[in-house]
């Protein structure tokens, strides 16, 4: 039985030197492991043997080595095919990502870092907040108990653990000023949900920027101040404002900053409701009953907080007249926006 294996094993090592292909190296493995193979012959000669058990050892010992130089030599031959094929591929040519058409950011995130800018000139710092709450941080903490009027217009959505989806900025200013206290300059900006009707200026998911600044004598005209300076950077012109009163439980007083609608140029339209106008960031002065609330001496200080609406705010920035496309997925409405 030894001397039959030595003979196929070095016919073995023969045939497979001259095997230059893969399908050479399949026929090979045919006719030595297949069933019926040269060793499939050598296992129905183990009934004439004495010693079958080191017979079989024997046979098995070289069918692991047929097994293995056949594996081998096929996984060098694609090997090999691979690397002729990247040989042989095209040249890398950095000219052409010239050629390619590259991406933007959404108009929201653009609008985000203008503003982002602006702030941080100004010298106020970032700040991210989750946008699953509690009911203490988006309505108690801001002065609106349970079962205020106010909390009608923002019908948002509840998990089943009593959490909800945030209805505004505003959620996370009790964190906020524990945080760092008094004296605060903070932006953060975020992403809000309400139950409601959409349309042109209607969304149930929008983006807002919440702002404060607490001190010692702050007023309302600092905070009309910031609201000016901010916007006219981001739309590097006068823009025309009015201030009117609005009623928000976490400010005293509360205003209402409109700008003119830069749709239509004021003479009305679907996207300001053919009023001229647009709401784009509820204000005021920070309710004592909040400051109390988030642990900040109302004898000494003061402060203003406004919900800037971004998601509004792109729509003028970019003459984009719906606000439902932001939303929509739409590439070729979005895609033209490129960040300068």
């Amino acid at each position: 039985m030894q001397e039959k294996i030595q003979v196929l094993r070095e016919a073995f090592q023969s045939a497979i030197a001259e095997a230059n292909t893969e399908e050479a190296l399949e026929s090979l493995r045919i006719a030595y492991l297949g069933k019926k193979g040269c060793i499939a012959d050598l296992m129905k000669g183990l009934r004439d043997v004495q010693d079958k058990k080191t017979a079989g050892q024997l046979i098995n010992d070289f069918k692991c080595e047929v097994e293995r130089a056949i594996t081998e030599g096929i996984e060098a031959k694609r090997a090999e095919a691979l690397s002729m094929q990247i040989r042989s591929a095209r040249k890398y040519n950095p000219t052409l990502m010239a050629e390619r058409e590259f991406g933007s950011y959404h108009p929201i995130t653009l609008a985000t870092r203008d503003c982002e800018e602006v702030f941080a000139g100004m010298g106020f710092t970032f700040e991210d907040y989750a946008e699953v709450v509690d009911d203490y941080e988006c309505f108690e903490a801001l002065n609106i108990p349970k079962h205020h009027p106010a909390r009608d217009m923002q019908d948002t959505y509840y998990l089943e653990n009593g959490q909800l989806l945030k209805t505004q900025t505003s959620a996370a200013q009790n964190a906020i000023m524990r945080k760092y206290g008094a004296p605060l300059r903070a932006i953060f900006p975020g992403r809000c949900f309400r139950n409601e009707s959409t349309d042109a200026c209607h969304e149930n998911t929008f983006f807002q920027m919440e702002g404060m600044m607490i001190d010692e004598n702050i007023s309302i005209s600092n905070l009309i101040y910031f609201m000016k300076t901010m916007l006219s950077e981001v739309f590097k012109r006068d823009i025309k404002v009015r201030l009117r009163p609005g009623f928000f439980p976490f400010v005293e007083p509360g205003f209402e900053l409109d700008i003119n609608c830069l749709i239509c140029g004021g003479e009305g339209c679907p996207s300001c409701k053919n009023s001229g106008w647009l709401e784009l960031c509820p204000c005021g002065m920070i309710h004592p009953n909040v400051l109390r609330e988030g642990g900040i001496d109302t004898e000494k200080y003061t402060g203003f907080a406004f919900g800037l609406g971004l998601t509004r705010l792109a729509m003028m920035k970019f003459g984009v007249k719906d606000i439902r496309d932001f939303n929509s997925g739409n590439l070729q409405a979005l895609m033209q926006f490129k960040s300068v």
